[in-house]
């Protein structure tokens, strides 16, 4: 297993900038990894996520699963309240927008993501909330 495949959380996300995503870019199964930044709904403070994303026209995709839990995960309810957030793409730190995708768009980008995670299908099953599919808007 390599170094990027053991990360997890606030480790994750100090490899990950230390190396400009050169390590914990490509994480478990091939999957891709940035960095969201999101400001604390209560605190105000700033909070590093890393998750698992997708491309779709030019944008990024990531998917507010939290494993199948039955609550949305703290970065989720942080950009319902601000939805101005930092992201990181290895090396690339961007402003972005995040809006959550609905109807049609929702439905193509969740497939995209399981593409990309096929855990996600498993996880939605185990809860009965809708997983939010997020947009990440470059400003």
């Amino acid at each position: 297993m390599s170094e990027s495949e053991t990360l997890f959380g606030d480790e994750h996300v100090r490899r990950y900038r230390e190396t400009g995503g050169e390590v914990g870019h490509i994480w478990r199964n091939g999957s891709k990894i940035l960095l969201l930044t999101t400001k604390g709904r209560v605190t105000g403070d700033l909070h590093t996520t890393p998750l698992i994303y997708e491309d779709a026209d030019g944008d990024y995709v990531i998917v507010a699963s939290k494993g199948g839990a039955p609550q949305h995960p703290g970065w989720y309810r942080n950009l319902a309240k601000d939805p101005r957030v930092e992201v990181q793409v290895m090396g690339d730190i961007f402003p972005a927008n995040a809006r959550t995708a609905t109807g049609e768009e929702r439905e193509r980008l969740w497939r995209l993501a399981a593409l990309q995670w096929p855990a996600y299908d498993d996880y939605a099953k185990k809860t009965d909330r809708e997983i939010p599919v997020v947009v990440l808007e470059r400003l």
